[in-house]
C-alpha cells in the first residue's frame, strides 16, 4: 500500500499534492450530461442532449434553448451515492493506513452517509457499524435494507439523535473492547501515526475509528477537490472559461470544497449552495469552520491562496425556492420529479436535488454570461422512504 503522503507540501501546487494522495476510488472521473431547457406551456420541460447524440438522435431547434451541464454522481457507485464516495475518498485511506479495522458511524434510517460508509467499508475489509436513528415511516425499510446486506447495524432512537457523538463514542468503546483503542478520525487527520497493515496490534485487539454523520470533515474536501480539477480539465471547460456550480447543501461540506478547491486551482468558477436543512449563519459558520481547519491542515496548500477575506464569502448560499422544515416535501414536488425522469432519464429526489435542480434551470434561463453546471449529489435512497410516505404520489393509476 502506498502510504498518505506527508503534509507538508513544500513547493508543490495543489494539483500535485492531489496527484500523490492515495485515494479510494480509482479515478475521479463521472459523466457530465447536457440538458436542454425548452420552451413549454407549462412551467418547464426538458431534454438531456447527451442521451440523443449518444443515441445518433438530437433536435436541431434545441440549439438555442437554455443549457446546463450535470455531474452524475448519482452513477459514480451502484450502491453509495456519489457525493458520499467523493467525502470518503480520501478520509477512507487514511483510516487504514492507520490502521483502522472498525469505523462507527450514524445516520437517518435513509442515510446515504450511512449506506456509503457501510458500502465502502465493506469493500476495503473494514468493519462498518452503523448507529441509525428513526425517522417516521422510512425506519422498516431504511433499517431492514442495510442491517440484511452490511450487518453491524445499531439502532437508536430520536431521543438520543441530540447526544449522537456520545453516543457514537459510547458504541466505539464497546466495539473496542478492553484491549483496543478508539479515535475519532478528525483527530489522526495532519498526524503521522503510522503504517500498520496487519491493522492490529498482534494480539487481536481492534482500533476503531468514529466517523462523524455526513463526513464532514477536512479530509472530506480533498475527494471534492478531485473532482473539480477533472472537471476542470474536460474540453467541455475552458481553463480559463466562467462556470457557475450549483449544488444541494445539507452540511455544505461539499459547496466549501467546491469553492475552495476552485481558488486553489485558480478557476474563475463560483459555487452556489442551496440551503437545506440550516439557517444562513450556520452554513457561514461550517464554512468558516472547515476553511480555519484546512488551513492548520495543509497549511502549504493554503498559503497564499485564498485570503483571509474570503472566508465568509467563497460560497454563496442561498435558500432554496420554496424554503421548508428540512424533510417536508411541497405539493407537486414529486410530480416535478417524475417529469424530469421521464424527459431526461435523471432521478432527482424533493429533498435534495431537486432544489439544485430548480437553481440550475433558474440561473441557465437568467442572463448569466458563465456555463451552469449542477452537482448531482444522489439522494436516491431517500425515495424509498417517501414511496412509503406520499404512495399515492408514487402511483399513476395507469394499467401496463
Amino acid at each position: 500500500m502506498r502510504p498518505t503522503p506527508a503534509l507538508a507540501a513544500g513547493g508543490r501546487t495543489v494539483a500535485s499534492f492531489l496527484s500523490a494522495t492515495e485515494w479510494m476510488l480509482p479515478s475521479p472521473a463521472t459523466q457530465v450530461h447536457t440538458i436542454s431547457v425548452l420552451p413549454s406551456r407549462l412551467e418547464f420541460a426538458f431534454s438531456n442532449l447527451t442521451t440523443s447524440l449518444r443515441n445518433g438522435g438530437g433536435n436541431g431547434s434545441e440549439t438555442g434553448n437554455p443549457k446546463f451541464q450535470i455531474v452524475r454522481d448519482d452513477l459514480l457507485h451502484p450502491l453509495a451515492n456519489g457525493n458520499k464516495a467523493r467525502k470518503l475518498d480520501a478520509l477512507l485511506p487514511v483510516l487504514r493506513h492507520c490502521g483502522a479495522t472498525d469505523i462507527v458511524t450514524c445516520g437517518g434510517c435513509q442515510s446515504a452517509h450511512a449506506a456509503a460508509v457501510a458500502v465502502h467499508c465493506a469493500e476495503w475489509g473494514i468493519r462498518p457499524h452503523i448507529l441509525l436513528r428513526g425517522e417516521q415511516l422510512d425506519v422498516p425499510t431504511g433499517y431492514n435494507l442495510i442491517s440484511l446486506m452490511f450487518g453491524n447495524v445499531t439502532y437508536a432512537s430520536r431521543s438520543l439523535y441530540a447526544q449522537r457523538d456520545e453516543m457514537l463514542y459510547e458504541h466505539a468503546i464497546k466495539v473496542a473492547g478492553c484491549s483496543g483503542t478508539v479515535m475519532w478520525a478528525d483527530e489522526i487527520i495532519g498526524k503521522d501515526l503510522g503504517l500498520d497493515e496487519d491493522t492490529t496490534d498482534g494480539n487481536g485487539s481492534r482500533k476503531v475509528m468514529i466517523v462523524k454523520e455526513g463526513a464532514g470533515s477536512v479530509q472530506a474536501l480533498l475527494g471534492v477537490m478531485r473532482l473539480l480539477e477533472y472537471l476542470s480539465g474536460l474540453t467541455l471547460f475552458g481553463k480559463d472559461e466562467k462556470v457557475h456550480i450549483v449544488v444541494d447543501s445539507g452540511t455544505g461540506t461539499t459547496a466549501v470544497g467546491l469553492a475552495l478547491g476552485a481558488v486553489c486551482l485558480g478557476l474563475q468558477w463560483r459555487v452556489t449552495g442551496v440551503m437545506l436543512a440550516d439557517t444562513l449563519e450556520r452554513y457561514k459558520q461550517r464554512e468558516r469552520s472547515l476553511v480555519s481547519d484546512f488551513e492548520k491542515v495543509f497549511p502549504q496548500i493554503y498559503h497564499g491562496m485564498v485570503e483571509d477575506a474570503t472566508h465568509d464569502n467563497l460560497v454563496q448560499w442561498v435558500e432554496r425556492f420554496s424554503p421548508r422544515r428540512f424533510g417536508k416535501v411541497l405539493e407537486g414536488e414529486i410530480a416535478m420529479c417524475r417529469q424530469v425522469a421521464q424527459q431526461t432519464g435523471i432521478l432527482l429526489d424533493p429533498m435534495y436535488t431537486l432544489a439544485a435542480w430548480e437553481q440550475a434551470v433558474d440561473l441557465c434561463c437568467g442572463d448569466s454570461a458563465a456555463k451552469v453546471l449542477m452537482i448531482h449529489t444522489g439522494g436516491t435512497l431517500g425515495l424509498f422512504g417517501l414511496a412509503q410516505r406520499y404512495s399515492p404520489q408514487f402511483t399513476t393509476g395507469e394499467q401496463s
